[in-house]
């Protein structure tokens, strides 16, 4: 039935009851984002990351601190996983976390936005104060239909905050602004609204896609200079500032850089919150170690990466680590969702990893082995041989204790696609799920 409707029913129609919602939600629970000031992330990658990174930063400046993204929803100390496979949650869900927020005495609220929460109106009746654009590059173009389209969602995002009505908290009004990206390509796109006031980052190696009037009219940049990709982190220098970081991944620069401009924009002394960068070990299923693999000599990770540039940026990390082997278990998602990734995801993992275990993901209603061929396909034409190099199991399970019992000392397993995701979407249903405690188990289970 719900196939049928949205086959015939225009998708901006059907996107009217999420609206309705937004709206309901908003009523019921007293338009609680007066209450506190809101800070959207938005962005092709890197948001949970940057919003996960940002809520360390402002707790470490005192500042009591609800957040709602992809890894999970939080609450001034209390984490809870996000189980729904849904970053901007439907149905008042975001209205009734931000009330908690309010009622645990949250001073800020950290609410990953997403293009697609964007077309469904989710974000309505959110009284944002900031925005932050993380990237932008071609990816998410089978819900959107073409770049363009999906570009104008993030533009509709900013466009929407910048024509909020300015909030008063504890007697001040509450300026509104956004933090962007300089090194991409559409950043002029994305300043041209009009804010109170704006926030750049980016590196001294980058190209800066920015009018250089804005620069030269004192526009705020954060510049990193001298990145250096480290075995135990990243390490860059900021002004007059050393910042060292334990997170694994050039791209981290950028999400920190991302997280510091809101700081800025808060008014918050960066000085007082760099230490805490040094202190976060690690960011839940993004390039996540499991300990447990190191006492038998070999490295686990689970990552997010389900599409090629995160993929890339991950294999970046393992060509540092230098591993004998690369053992990578590997699936892609289905429900209509890009399908040629596929195939191109297959050809890059075909051409870096040894040893390849495709399997099951979120196969949505689709035929998870249909799925499976694609990518095996696609691996085998880069010269890996079935039950050698390349295996094809369903199980997502077993897929992952065959790359276990094939581990050897000095081997890195990969496990990737979910992250740290609590759930599997099958023929409907969520199934639940955590490539995490999956792997960590058939480590323990082969000592």
């Amino acid at each position: 039935m719900k196939k049928y409707i949205r086959t015939y029913i225009p998708r901006r129609i059907l996107n009217l009851r999420h609206l309705y919602y937004a709206w309901k939600g908003a009523r019921e629970y007293g338009y609680p984002s007066k209450e506190l000031i809101v800070i959207g992330i938005t962005g092709t990658s890197g948001k949970s990351s940057t919003a996960f990174l940002l809520r360390q930063l402002l707790e470490a400046a005192g500042l009591a601190v609800g957040s709602l993204s992809t890894i999970d929803f939080y609450i001034a100390g209390k984490q809870q996983w996000n189980d729904q496979k849904m970053t901007m949650l439907g149905k008042m869900q975001v209205q009734q976390y931000l009330r908690k927020m309010v009622e645990h005495h949250c001073d800020v609220a950290i609410v990953e936005t997403t293009s697609e929460g964007y077309l469904q109106h989710r974000h309505r009746f959110i009284a944002y104060d900031g925005i932050v654009l993380t990237n932008l590059y071609p990816e998410h173009i089978d819900s959107h239909g073409s770049f363009e389209n999906y570009k104008a969602a993030k533009l509709g995002i900013f466009s929407y905050v910048s024509h909020l009505s300015r909030k008063i908290l504890a007697g001040k009004q509450v300026p509104r602004f956004c933090v962007v990206n300089a090194a991409n390509e559409y950043a002029n796109e994305f300043l041209q609204f009009a804010f109170d006031s704006s926030y750049l980052f980016a590196r001294n190696d980058q190209v800066l896609y920015v009018e250089k009037k804005l620069l030269d009219d004192g526009m705020p940049l954060l510049l990193a200079k001298d990145v250096e990709v480290r075995k135990n982190g990243l390490h860059f220098d900021l002004d007059t500032m050393a910042i060292n970081s334990r997170l694994f991944g050039e791209h981290n620069v950028s999400n920190i850089l991302a997280a510091l401009g809101v700081c800025q924009a808060l008014n918050i002394d960066i000085h007082q919150v760099i230490a805490k960068l040094g202190e976060i070990a690690g960011i839940p299923g993004r390039i996540e170690f499991l300990p447990q693999a190191e006492k038998h000599g070999y490295q686990a990770i689970v990552d997010y990466a389900f599409e090629p540039k995160a993929m890339e940026q991950l294999y970046s990390v393992v060509r540092l680590l230098n591993p004998t082997r690369v053992i990578h278990v590997l699936g892609s998602t289905g429900g209509g969702r890009d399908i040629e990734r596929r195939f191109t995801v297959g050809t890059m993992v075909g051409q870096r990893a040894d040893i390849i275990v495709v399997t099951d993901e979120d196969p949505y209603d689709d035929d998870p082995e249909t799925i499976m061929k694609d990518v095996a396909s696609a691996v085998r034409k880069t010269g890996k041989k079935d039950n050698e190099t390349l295996f094809q199991i369903v199980s997502r399970k077993e897929a992952i204790e065959k790359a276990v019992s094939l581990a050897q000392p000095g081997d890195i397993i990969l496990v990737t696609g979910k992250g740290s995701e609590q759930a599997m979407v099958v023929k409907g249903s969520l199934i639940p799920w955590d490539d995490r405690s999956v792997l960590r188990a058939a480590i323990i289970a082969r000592e």
